[in-house]
């Protein structure tokens, strides 16, 4: 798995307009005197005694989706210290931890309702501390900052397209999505606006979910968690397509908010790749970690997968998924340019399956759900062995 760096505000932010937020309510924290005590912790740290400072600090939580661990006192927060994805340390109990000397760690934030003195900058760096922010004004940042707790981890994302028309790219797609979802979490996002829409293909077209006509109507940061709350999804498995009827295009910011979101959320992301290799397309594929181009091996499917592969450029980790029967693998790889590393036979019964709601992949050891699982194989690394389904 790859990982995003967050870059963390270097200045203090001013106290502003107040904002409002959710109430946290009676069960909005963890109170102890063992606080942090839990096993693989995952939740962030509050260390504070400052009442005031602590009920707004879990309202930000509350909005964030998270329960955070609270301790009362620098004893307390002590136990937790190392544990803890995030602290959020009162200014009230700040030179007092600092006067311990905990140890060094990441991911420290002082915060404060009362303005900054001058000497809470010379606590924050004996504790340690990113930064030092001043609430109400800084409270988004804090919310984004507890909402990506979990969300530290990049996606597998893997792109898949037609060589031509009616190679099976989407189908395949779908595939990817459902053998990874057995696994962990997984989202399947389609980007070609004249395809069927991989809720049809997927037996997701009835389920309540958040499409692109409305994401491409919002603004500002997606996160993670909310886009998987939001998405048409069956158990592990989500999807993000179009809603029925006519299409516009896709919009470049919500393409890379979506994109950003999905794999902060998820272990796999599948992207069905539209055949008009338009600049937004372009960018979607620079963000896979390997692309498969679907082949009917016939002279003209040939002919347009070698297009396809100019088009795409050939110096990103792409490879062939090479339909059966018809011209051989190795013909295909040395007329493409491009090595086949999934052979895959017809399924029977595949549109039956997908008419029936229960997608293209009905058995992990059908033709189709062993070729999906071995391309993802191939995409998480092993992407020079050539691979016969």
């Amino acid at each position: 798995m790859k990982t995003e760096n967050r870059a963390e505000p270097l200045c203090v932010h001013r106290a502003s307009k107040p904002i409002e937020y959710p109430q946290a309510g009676g069960a909005g924290c963890r109170l102890s005197a063992a606080a942090g005590s839990l096993d693989g912790m995952t939740v962030p740290l509050i260390i504070t005694s400052d009442q005031t400072l602590l009920d707004e600090l879990l309202r930000l939580a509350a909005a964030a989706g998270v329960v955070p661990d609270v301790a009362p006192d620098v004893r307390a927060g002590l136990r937790a210290w190392a544990a803890a994805p995030v602290v959020l340390l009162g200014a009230d109990l700040a030179e007092e931890l600092a006067g311990i000397g905990p140890p060094r760690r990441g991911a420290v934030h002082i915060v404060t309702l009362s303005g900054v003195p001058d000497e809470m900058f010379r606590t924050a760096v004996m504790v340690g501390a990113q930064n030092v922010a001043e609430l109400p004004r800084s409270a988004s940042w804090v919310i984004e900052l507890l909402s990506d707790i979990d969300e530290s981890s990049r996606a597998l994302t893997v792109g898949v397209i037609g060589g031509s028309g009616g190679a099976g790219a989407t189908t395949f797609a779908c595939a990817l999505g459902q053998v990874a979802a057995r696994d962990g979490l997984a989202v399947v996002i389609d980007t070609d606006p004249l395809g069927p829409g991989l809720d049809r293909v997927l037996g997701m077209d009835r389920v309540e979910g958040v499409r692109w006509d409305a994401l491409q109507q919002t603004t500002g940061r997606l996160s993670a968690r909310s886009l998987r709350d939001a998405l048409p999804r069956r158990k592990s498995l989500g999807a993000l397509t179009w809603p029925p009827g006519p299409q516009g295009t896709l919009q470049a910011f919500a393409v890379r908010e979506a994109m950003s979101a999905a794999q902060r959320g998820h272990t796999v992301v599948a992207v069905d790749l539209s055949r008009r290799v338009d600049p937004v397309i372009e960018e979607v594929a620079s963000r896979c970690d390997h692309v498969f181009v679907v082949v009917q091996p016939t002279v003209a499917g040939v002919a347009s997968t070698a297009r396809i592969c100019a088009r795409l450029g050939r110096d990103r980790p792409m490879s062939l998924v090479v339909r059966r029967p018809g011209i051989e693998a190795r013909e295909v790889a040395e007329v493409v340019g491009v090595p086949v590393t999934v052979e895959m036979a017809d399924q029977r019964g595949l549109t039956e399956s997908i008419d029936l709601g229960a997608g293209p992949v009905r058995s992990i050891r059908g033709p189709l759900g062993r070729a999906a699982a071995r391309a993802l194989t191939v995409a998480a690394g092993d992407d020079e062995m050539r691979i016969s389904a």
